[in-house]
């Protein structure tokens, strides 16, 4: 047996043991998990920090490698790729905000060798060709990983450098400056003006993790700012939560003014507060996000500041500080029923071997809608036979994004005018839509199912699914002139609401 096949048997086995030996906690929040769920997102993170692969690509290699990239996580079932385009206030696209990012072209402020290529808008191009979303991953306050590497003479930090501060091993931007609040707004409006990019994702780096006994060097910022916001020289730490909850709603704001339909996401460490703090919080025992990073996540849900929540269960089940079903049980109660995903750990999982049963236990979860995968490159790289389980078991069905019905509730008009065609050498369905892509509630995409002739026309299955494309065309397979089939095709507007479907029958 080898090892992709051992790990689905493995993880299947331990899934019925437990199943039929515990059940499930909190009936009442669960429910029976889709073999194949129609809709689940699927995210892969793709990060650029201290990556030296893209630095020694021309861009004509780097074309290839993206378009091979978005390939394989098209064909392992991923449909949301989440790509690291702001690692040390600097960029992966083409910005007069900040400089060329250095794990791009290897120093920061180089441009690419082919002044016409633009990383951001290219992997853009390459997902949504293939109906995959695009998330542009921004790390809000973080400057320099280390204090070893050299800015470019253009970065913002020559022109401001009281602005910033220095802890540990890294530079900031100092998070209680409101003209630091204003610039990063400036770089995420300026990203959603230009690109069509389908969300911004922020993950769990605000107020960076704790270095043991040394405190954020925020004092100047903290005597000019608190007490005119209403906080008392003992409340340093509601001040700082403030100030990323300022920053986080007016990111929000900038997104929703700009291009009201494109997403704002976090990704949180995995615990908000351990119960011992807090008797709501989880029976857990790690660093937190409300105390230590200053991210109060459950405020944002509540308050609608963010589109998803995805936080980082990168644990095992059964360890002993932070369970994963602990966790994966506490999030599902606590997110206020708004759209929620899992941050999965694919090394850990795989190690343990748990990855299908996490998966399944996810989408058991009343209140969770899908899962993203840290980190993306060992997807690529089939790291233990992960991407051949993914295509033939995880993802076995391609799946649609969830709704965001809270921002938008409503369908898009039905395709026109479906009918197949015959040339010379091919034979495709064609239907006819109206481009808007500046409006967000007419069609963007295309839902391609087939139903075999006398089979029950039923899109809420998966499994029927043979295509998402933002094309109005559809070339189909030759069977020898002797299969029958319906095709049904739907639109997907920009929020992924499915309009009524259009049916044609086709002699393959």
């Amino acid at each position: 047996m080898n090892r992709g096949s051992f790990i689905r048997f493995f993880s299947l086995l331990l899934f019925c043991l437990l199943f039929f030996s515990c059940g499930t906690s909190k009936k009442s929040l669960t429910h029976v998990p889709e073999a194949a769920p129609k809709r689940e997102f699927r995210g892969a993170w793709v990060q650029t920090v201290w990556q030296s692969r893209y630095s020694q690509m021309n861009s004509a290699a780097m074309k290839y490698y993206i378009a091979d990239m978005v390939r394989k996580f098209d064909e392992a079932g991923i449909n949301a790729v989440i790509f690291h385009i702001r690692p040390e206030a600097d960029a992966f696209y083409r910005s007069e905000l900040e400089p060329w990012s250095r794990f791009l072209t290897g120093v920061q402020g180089r441009a690419p060798d082919d002044p016409t290529f633009d990383p951001l808008a290219f992997i853009i191009e390459e997902c949504h060709q293939r109906g995959m979303e695009l998330h542009a991953w921004l790390n809000p306050y973080r400057v320099k990983a280390s204090l070893d590497n050299t800015l470019s003479e253009n970065h913002i930090y020559w022109r401001f450098p009281e602005r910033f501060v220095t802890y540990g091993n890294q530079l900031f931007f100092d998070p209680g400056l409101p003209e630091n609040r204003e610039f990063i707004c400036e770089v995420v409006r300026d990203i959603v003006s230009r690109y069509h990019v389908d969300a911004i994702q922020m993950d769990d780096y605000f107020y960076p993790y704790p270095v043991a006994g040394t405190p954020f060097p925020d004092d100047e910022s903290f005597q000019i700012y608190a007490a005119s916001q209403g906080f008392s020289p003992s409340q340093r730490d509601d001040w700082r939560r403030n100030n990323v909850n300022l920053l986080i709603r007016q990111i929000k704001l900038t997104i929703a003014h700009t291009k009201p339909w494109v997403r704002f996401g976090i990704s949180p460490f995995g615990i908000y507060r351990n119960r011992r703090n807090d008797p709501k919080g989880s029976d857990t025992n790690g660093l937190q996000n409300y105390d230590d990073l200053y991210a109060d996540i459950k405020l944002w849900v509540k308050e609608g500041w963010i589109d998803y929540n995805l936080p980082q269960l990168y644990w095992e089940i059964g360890h002993a500080a932070a369970d994963y079903n602990t966790l994966l049980q506490w999030w599902n109660d606590n997110n206020y029923g708004q759209h929620l995903y899992i941050g999965q750990d694919l090394k850990r999982s795989i190690d343990k071997q748990e990855l299908a049963l996490k998966i399944s236990q996810s989408r058991e979860m009343s209140f969770v809608h899908g899962n993203c995968y840290w980190y993306g490159y060992q997807i690529l790289d089939n790291v233990e036979g992960v991407a051949d389980v993914m295509k033939s078991d995880l993802h076995r069905s391609k799946s649609l994004i969830p709704a965001y019905t809270h921002m938008h509730k409503g369908r898009p008009a039905a395709v026109k005018k479906l009918t197949d065609v015959y040339t010379e050498d091919m034979h495709f369905l064609t239907w006819d839509h109206k481009k808007e892509p500046e409006n967000p509630e007419s069609a963007q995409r295309f839902v391609v199912y087939r139903f075999r002739r006398g089979e029950k026309v039923d899109i809420r299955r998966a499994e029927n699914i043979v295509d998402i494309t933002p094309d109005n065309f559809y070339v189909l397979p030759y069977e020898g002139n002797e299969s029958r089939y319906v095709y049904v095709v739907t639109a997907l507007d920009a929020f992924h609401n499915e309009s009524k479907p259009a049916k044609c029958k086709v002699k393959l």
